[in-house]
């Protein structure tokens, strides 16, 4: 039961970032409502799509991820697509959460009287953490454990402090034309099944046990993310000097969010209970990327995680995005601005026409198969092509 949960943990860590604080100042002007609709269904893609990302696993060797699976099913086009549009992800988001932690651990330094610079922060943060990584999955899993109880309890007590002061207007309020940018941002948000088969080689391809965590482990950022939704599309009005369509406009959603509750609330917990989430926040999104990376890495470079061969996979998952936080910080993080796209691509739309050519054309079968037919897999070649373009076309008239 306690290697469940850790699988369950290692999922919600990866999925609920520090981005849940600003969720709902990005679906806003949809309203609560509509926006929880279309949560459900990009939970329903992603998690489908997951559960396809493991049938295929399953087809392969135990250490097989997403390059083997991309090259045996759609050969050399797949691997490259697969390779480019992974690193391209991971890398991203890796300086992303670098660059987020070495932030907190400046300010912590700074709190306690220690004035230090941030390649040391940078440093320190990426070896202590990077530490538990190349310890292994089961390390990763304990500490992991740890800090999602302390990551859970203060987002629970965020959401009570709020919760009690919800208005039943501005709940019901809302206009659902204005959802379709917010698309990429919940598919993001469901960005878990790069897990799969590392969580495989974790439970030992136990089948049973594999369905229920990705299952489990899904449902529970959709619940987060909908109460969260209710609690501040409820209690924060639209407009105004402090209403959501401001703090939107004004490029600081999570400090202006917490702002805006703390004084409607009239509670300062608010500021140091968002702080504490978002400061583990960082550390969960860091582990569960990590270790995401490091198999991808092994399986692609054909690397044994053990002795120089695990140093070498870890040099690789961190150097660069340690050299990109110190010397060229904007360089990843406008890639950033695609990850809706590069989340659809690689752990939607590749995952359904893996199974396809898999299952139809190659006759491949293994201890698990997703259910529905040939239907089914064609409506998520389908609904993730759409995705994949609805995200194009937002990101060229963002670049543009």
């Amino acid at each position: 039961m306690g290697k469940l949960i850790g699988g369950v943990l290692l999922i919600v860590g990866t999925s609920i970032g520090a981005g849940i604080l600003a969720l709902p100042v990005s679906v806003a002007q949809a309203g609560f409502v509509s926006s929880s609709i279309l949560l459900f269904l990009c939970w329903l893609l992603m998690t489908f799509a997951a559960f396809l990302i493991l049938e295929v696993n399953l087809w392969f060797p135990n250490t097989s991820n997403i390059i083997t699976m991309a090259k045996e099913t759609l050969g050399i086009p797949g691997q490259i697509v697969a390779w480019i549009v992974y690193l391209a992800l991971l890398y991203s988001l890796l300086t992303l959460y670098m660059s987020g932690g070495t932030d907190v651990l400046h300010s912590l330094m700074g709190f306690a009287g220690v004035h230090t610079s941030d390649w040391y922060d940078s440093l320190v943060f990426t070896v202590v953490l990077g530490s538990v990584v190349y310890c292994g999955t089961k390390t990763i899993d304990y500490v992991n454990r740890g800090l999602m109880f302390i990551k859970l309890g203060s987002f629970i007590l965020l959401l009570a402090l709020v919760l009690m002061h919800v208005h039943p207007a501005y709940v019901l309020s809302g206009n659902a034309s204005k959802l379709w940018p917010t698309v990429m941002v919940m598919i993001t948000s469901f960005g878990f099944a790069t897990l799969v088969p590392s969580l495989r080689v974790y439970f030992h391809s136990d089948v049973k046990k594999l369905r229920r965590v990705i299952l489990i482990g899904s449902l529970i950022p959709l619940t987060c993310y909908i109460l969260w939704d209710l609690a501040i599309l409820g209690t924060v009005p639209l407009e105004g000097s402090k209403g959501l369509l401001f703090i939107l406009q004004s490029g600081h959603t999570v400090g202006g969010l917490m702002t805006a509750l703390q004084d409607i609330v009239n509670s300062e917990t608010i500021s140091e209970m968002s702080k504490l989430f978002t400061s583990i926040c960082v550390a969960t999104s860091f582990l569960g990327v990590s270790l995401c990376m490091t198999d991808f890495l092994a399986d692609g470079l054909n690397i044994d995680k053990r002795g120089w061969g695990n140093l070498k996979i870890i040099t690789l998952t961190y150097l660069p995005p340690v050299v990109i936080v110190l010397f060229y910080p904007t360089v990843f993080m406008k890639a950033l601005n695609y990850a809706g796209t590069f989340t659809t691509t690689l752990l939607a739309l590749l995952p359904a026409l893996m199974v396809w050519r898999g299952r139809y054309v190659l006759k491949l079968s293994g201890a698990y198969r997703v259910f529905g037919g040939k239907p089914l897999i064609l409506l998520g070649v389908l609904v993730s092509f759409i995705a994949v373009v609805v995200g194009v076309v937002q990101e060229f008239h963002i670049v543009n």
